[in-house]
């Protein structure tokens, strides 16, 4: 399929990926921590016949150096941009802390159809890196939603690296016991998704080493099912925390992380969770998961 691509630099830098006869879908592509444009899975998104929007939500000039109290308002000018380039149905696919912002996202914003989010929070977590200012501590909220920092989980501190030798850490327990030492500040951080309109696609690996994303999954499809909203949830026990949709390049490796799984379980869980993703984003919302 013919595409055209744009790059933009204000209000943020990114890419804009769009058939080259138009389409009515438009999708939001979020990176996680990394900062990056996620240009190829844009790229793959549009030679499906959607336009794709790929944005770098902090880290840029005027923004954030680190997740930190990062306005959930980056994202809806980003649904602004697609709709005024003729979207009548908006998507946001997003992956790790870029889930987090799509689901946050589809929340305050009614204007979002759909989310797919790929390893997952259920809830708001601390900053990653510092604000604005420069600090890093104390925790602050990741987001902020009309100038207002939301409630959040912070970081144990008292965590050690389960590796001392200076390797690639999972960090996934250092969340776990985060979840626990701050147990009463879980309820007010959950993300309230049964209150989105938006359809809901969740994609997560059991083996995620960065954070349980499975878990997180499973506690966002309860909150949905409960409240009779839609929601799919595609899973795989030996996946780890950066799903391959098909077409894209391989993961690199991290000097600092382990991200969980191997390289053909995550691209095993992208083959999978793939059809899914382009029902979503084509014809609407995906089936409720039952049993």
């Amino acid at each position: 399929m013919d595409v055209t691509e744009h790059e933009l630099a204000d209000p943020w830098e990114g890419l804009l990926v769009a058939p080259a006869h138009g389409r009515d879908v438009g999708v939001l592509v979020l990176a996680g921590s990394s900062g990056r444009i996620e240009r190829e899975r844009a790229r793959i998104l549009a030679q499906q016949g959607v336009t794709a929007l790929a944005i770098r939500w902090f880290g840029g000039p005027g923004q954030s150096p680190g997740i930190c109290e990062v306005p959930l308002e980056t994202f809806t000018s980003a649904v602004d941009v697609l709709q005024r380039g003729g979207a009548r149905r908006i998507g946001i696919l997003g992956v790790s802390k870029g889930a987090e912002a799509a689901l946050l996202t589809a929340v305050h914003d009614p204007r979002v159809d759909t989310v797919v989010a790929l390893s997952p929070t259920s809830r708001v977590w601390c900053n990653v890196g510092p604000g604005r200012d420069g600090a890093h501590h104390p925790y602050r909220s990741s987001w902020t939603w009309q100038g207002r920092p939301l409630p959040f989980v912070p970081m144990d501190d008292s965590w050690t690296s389960p590796k001392p030798d200076g390797g690639p850490v999972a960090i996934r327990s250092w969340y776990e016991l985060s979840e626990r030492t701050f147990a009463h500040l879980l309820p007010p951080a959950e993300i309230p998704v049964e209150a989105a309109r938006a359809d809901l696609l969740l994609i997560a690996g059991g083996d995620d080493a960065m954070w349980p994303s499975l878990p997180f999954a499973e506690q966002l499809a309860e909150r949905r099912r409960s409240a009779g909203a839609t929601v799919r949830l595609i899973a795989r026990d030996d996946a780890g925390h950066r799903p391959r949709l098909p077409g894209e390049s391989p993961a690199s490796a991290s000097p600092h992380f382990q991200y969980g799984g191997t390289p053909e379980a995550d691209a095993l869980l992208g083959k999978a969770a793939w059809p899914h993703v382009l029902d979503a984003f084509a014809d609407g919302s995906p089936p409720v998961l039952t049993g």
